[in-house]
């Protein structure tokens, strides 16, 4: 796909004035009140050789609430050797203020992750570490990073369960850059178990990831792929930000929506004892996907 016109237009207005700039200088998108906290964003974002980052930020600018990135915020190239202060900037960069990001595998490689903590700073939580906790509303949110180290034993599995310990009977939502399922190229990923398995025990409701350019929700599902109404984990692949899209394989058990072809975010509405998902796409006719579900309050491990 070419770049937009209006894309080779905010890269050069960057050029001049500096993205950093423009940044701090956006304007604050003023929207509708409403009393239901919202996360919405998507992953795979700032892909320099496409538009697909400038359209959904367009849906960002009237949709309220608290954006999420799953990570691969920006991709490195040879003509874009720092994509956040270009591709990114100009587009996702400015709902900034109201940004929490998670980073992924191309946000730690091309220079490593000094410009993903550099530009993000705090709101990327500790530098180094990148996994970190929020509330919204009565809902418990986990920012979690799937690059380095999640399996039994390592610091964020010990973060993650005395983070859990310390938030009982939240309903809870977490987002990361790697699926632990997935119908499209890298399918399942195994190192993922043990993370899966500590949001089973503790009754993590939902979870959000990227790294495959596709829409999938799944039925929630414990840490081997078997369908568990009780304590099993809806997770939502929603690598749809911008960066090229990919093609299927064949679909994993409990995939029960689906799509390669559409960019586009995934709204959350946390709700007391319910959430609610939208996926809204840039084409006005394009693939949606909408539903309600009962969330499941967290408990201590078994």
């Amino acid at each position: 796909m070419r770049m937009h016109s209006s894309v080779a237009t905010a890269l050069a207005v960057c050029a001049t004035l500096g993205c950093s700039r423009a940044r701090d200088r956006a304007d604050t998108v003023q929207v509708a009140a409403d009393s239901v906290p919202v996360l919405v964003g998507a992953g795979d974002v700032a892909d320099c050789s496409t538009d697909g980052a400038f359209f959904t930020a367009q849906l960002l600018d009237s949709i309220r609430g608290t954006v999420f990135v799953a990570g691969d915020v920006g991709y490195a190239t040879k003509k874009n050797p720092n994509p956040l202060a270009t591709c990114y900037a100009y587009t996702w960069g400015r709902h900034f203020a109201r940004t929490r990001p998670t980073p992924g595998n191309h946000d730690y490689s091309d220079g490593g992750p000094d410009r993903y903590y550099d530009y993000f700073g705090d709101r990327a939580g500790p530098r180094g570490a990148g996994y970190y906790s929020y509330d919204l509303g009565s809902w418990h949110v986990l920012a979690l990073n799937t690059i380095v180290a999640s399996d039994s034993g390592s610091p964020q599995q010990e973060w993650l369960r005395k983070d859990l310990d310390a938030h009982l009977g939240r309903c809870t939502v977490a987002y990361m850059h790697h699926p632990r399922f997935s119908s499209g190229p890298h399918t399942e990923r195994a190192q993922l178990i043990p993370l899966w398995r500590t949001f089973a025990k503790y009754g993590v409701s939902v979870v959000i990831a990227g790294h495959d350019h596709i829409y999938e929700r799944f039925a929630p599902l414990d840490a081997d792929g078997k369908p568990d109404s009780v304590n099993g984990v809806r997770q939502f692949v929603a690598g749809t930000g911008g960066a090229d899209r990919y093609a299927f394989r064949d679909l994993l058990p409990g995939s029960e929506a689906h799509s390669g072809d559409a960019y586009g975010v995934l709204k959350l509405s946390l709700d007391s004892g319910k959430y609610r998902w939208e996926f809204i796409p840039v084409e006005r006719d394009g693939f949606r996907d909408r539903g309600e579900s009962p969330c499941h309050v967290t408990h201590a491990a078994g």
